[in-house]
Formats: structure tokens, sequence, C-alpha cells
């Protein structure tokens, strides 16, 4: 099921002197390795500098999988106005106690400022608890997983793979291709039929959708 979204293409927000500035990938321990994979490489190749973001930039934190990430910076030096995105992955710490609501508190910052935030997995329960889903249409998991938080936008939750609100993009965990394309909409990645000839072939497998990719590849479309 696709998103019922009013996803904006502007990216005015995302550039400085024609300059696109960085995407911003929260890291943390028990951070999910597969929700970003698809998002962060492909914003990669079509030109934005992706950089790691975490509470404490001198020490390296482990994901899900073991593998340890040196962060770029820190989360307090982080300026919404420095930034094209930023994106908050699961992880086993947004359900065990507060140690992530510093990053929901940025996403705050973010989306007061009209700076994007990209939200998969147990990051949408963080979200909820900060408050930041209780006037937006998002999704997440299950709408259980977000009640338990005992947030007040249960009537806001939708049921669809990815969800964009404005500048607020959630998913659940099982999304990360929909998650991906909804980031791409959201900055201009791709235009609407390459991103989505994108969506088909690495979600549906779809070998009708290579030919639209590599023509859109010859033009620098993608």
């Amino acid at each position: 099921m696709t998103s019922p979204t009013n996803t904006s293409t502007n990216t005015s927000t995302s550039t400085t002197d024609g300059v696109r500035k960085p995407v911003h990938l929260a890291v943390y321990d028990t951070y999910a390795d597969w929700e970003t994979g698809h998002t962060t490489a492909h914003l990669a190749q079509r030109g934005w500098e992706i950089r790691t973001v975490a509470l404490d930039a001198e020490k390296p934190v482990a994901t899900m999988a073991g593998i340890h990430i040196q962060p770029d910076s820190a989360l307090a030096d982080l300026d919404p106005a420095d930034s094209s995105l930023l994106i908050l992955t699961g992880a086993g710490l947004w359900d065990t106690g507060d140690a992530l609501a510093p990053f929901a508190a940025k996403a705050r910052e973010f989306l007061a400022a009209g700076v994007p935030v990209a939200a998969i997995c147990g990051a949408t329960a963080g979200l909820a608890r900060e408050g930041l889903l209780d006037d937006r249409a998002h999704t997440s998991a299950a709408s259980f997983y977000l009640a338990e938080t005992g947030y007040a936008g249960g009537a806001r939750y939708v049921e669809a793979d990815a969800v964009t609100d404005g500048d607020l993009i959630t998913a659940g965990p099982t999304e990360p291709v929909a998650f991906a394309r909804e980031v791409f909409a959201r900055l201009g990645a791709y235009g609407p039929e390459v991103r989505d000839a994108w969506y088909r072939l690495f979600h549906d497998s779809d070998p009708s959708a290579f030919p639209v990719l590599m023509a859109a590849a010859e033009n620098g479309e993608a």
C-alpha cells in the first residue's frame, strides 16, 4: 500500500548557494542496520553527503549487528540550518528508557526550523513521546505500538507503508524501501517517473523498471 502524502519536492531548505547541505544520520547503540541503507546509499549517489551524528562524537556506537561506527559529529553541535534532513532509525534503546530522547528533541528543532525529519521503526515511538505525532499524519510498526507511548495522536495514525506529512516522514521497520521513496520525494532526489521505477525495482523486483532507470542514468537523472 502506498502512502497518502502531501509530499513537497521543494528543496530550498537543502541547499546553500547551490550547494547541497549534508544529510544527517543519527547513530546510536542498537541502531537497526537494515533500515536506512537504501536511503543513504542512493542519496549519496545523487550528490548528498551523509554525515553521522551521535550523542558523543568521540565514542563509537555499535549497531544491532555489532558493527562499529565512529560518528562524524555530536548531536548538540547540529544546527538544522546546516542540514538537508535528519534521519532517525529504529533501535532497541528507543523502548528501554530515555537515552535517545535528545534525538527526538533535536527532531523538534528541525521541524520547527522547516527542515525535514525521517523516522523509521522505534524512532517513531521516540517522536510520539516528544509529542511530534499528535497533530501530524504518521505510521509506524503498528498503531498499538505507538499507543503504548501514551501519545495523543492515535487518530492521525495511517495504515500505510510510509507517510509524509509536510516535513515529517515515518515508516515501520519492514518498509525501508518505501521509507527511502518518501525521502527521495521530499528532497527531490528523483523525478516522479524515476522514483516510481526505483520503487518498483527495489520493492517489487519489477524488471520493467530497468529501462526507465537506465534511461534516467544516461540523462543524469538517476
